[in-house]
């Protein structure tokens, strides 16, 4: 008898992890196979996707898991999982983490939102939601996300053991990092006792929410002759906030010294000045906040700052936005002669 709960038409249970670089969503994946062959002999595939600049940048990482009997013959990327995992959820304003999700799936979030909030940003209308502080965990146990949102992990998938988990947690940091291994037992066993769900019934005639690929907007039909890109490279309309691992810089201005050391540590042009007088009448440039939009979360400025006009913060959905001060970029007429 199969111990998977579900399978869909080729045999298959499948999970789509979803994160940024540096959170460790593709070690996860593969823990997570790794547990589910040794811990109760299934089969189980696991791979990542990135683009080139993988820290900070979206990452898909892929489990498949069947029966013994079943051979693993399908490599693809996997568009109709049971369980999503969400490690980040900033990550909707970049991709649509949802795609492909059932009308009885299961969506994890590291969130300490509610359900209703959560729901709404990522258009569900039915099927389970779980929530897990996987940051929170991670922070406290001085450990990494990826380990606390294993535990929730396990706790989604029951059929799953969580003592073989917890012995592939102990082969993976033994030899190198044998101090990490409590640490990272002990935020998986709180991550698997901390998860919350919710479950929004289905209407009778329910489907899922049909997974979308996304296309790229010039091909052999609609390229330029010679394939000449012209639309001038820019980053200024792009957000990078999703890059954020959980943190972010508080600014406080009455307490700045508007040195600038914070603005010569930062590598994404994320802090706006305005040109003032000082007390004697010379002019200065006058540090006036944050250009959110562009923080990657790095902390650098934190760091470098002499003060305590910045220090770190764990972020929260809409902190960014009331408090974001956005730079005023000049118009470019003209071309060269």
């Amino acid at each position: 008898m199969s111990i998977l709960p579900k399978k869909n038409e080729l045999g298959f249970y499948e999970i789509r992890l979803e994160s940024i670089g540096g959170l460790g969503a593709n070690l996860a994946g593969k823990m997570l196979a790794e547990a589910g062959v040794f811990g109760l002999g299934l089969n189980a595939s696991n791979f990542a996707s990135y683009g080139s600049e993988k820290k900070g940048s979206p990452v898909k990482s892929f489990i498949r898991f069947c029966d013994p009997e079943t051979e693993i013959r399908v490599h693809s990327p996997i568009e109709e999982p049971h369980v999503i995992g969400i490690f980040h959820e900033a990550l909707y304003k970049m991709v649509d983490v949802a795609s492909g999700l059932g009308p009885d799936g299961i969506l994890l979030v590291n969130s300490t939102r509610s359900f209703d909030e959560i729901r709404a940003d990522l258009n569900i209308k039915y099927g389970t939601l779980a929530t897990v502080d996987a940051l929170g965990i991670a922070v406290e146990e001085k450990t990494k996300v990826n380990t606390a949102m294993l535990g929730a992990l396990f706790r989604v998938c029951d059929f799953l053991d969580p003592e073989a988990m917890k012995n592939v947690i102990k082969r993976t940091f033994e030899k190198k990092y044998p101090h990490l291994v409590e640490p990272n037992i002990r935020t998986f066993e709180r991550g698997y006792h901390s998860v919350q769900f919710k479950t929004y019934e289905m209407e009778e005639d329910a489907s899922g929410l049909g997974f979308s690929r996304p296309l790229p907007q010039l091909g052999f039909k609609t390229q330029e002759l010679g394939g000449v890109l012209i639309a001038q490279a820019n980053s200024i309309e792009k957000d990078l906030s999703g890059s954020r691992q959980g943190f972010l810089p508080k600014f406080v201005k009455e307490e700045c010294i508007h040195c600038a050391a914070c603005d010569t540590a930062c590598p994404d042009y994320c802090f706006v000045w305005k040109e003032g007088e000082d007390k004697r009448g010379r002019k200065q440039m006058f540090l006036q906040g944050i250009d959110y939009q562009y923080c990657k979360g790095c902390l650098k400025c934190v760091e470098a700052c002499p003060t305590t006009a910045l220090s770190d913060l764990r972020e929260t959905i809409g902190y960014a936005d009331s408090h974001q001060v956005k730079h005023t970029f000049p118009l470019v007429t003209g071309g060269l002669s």
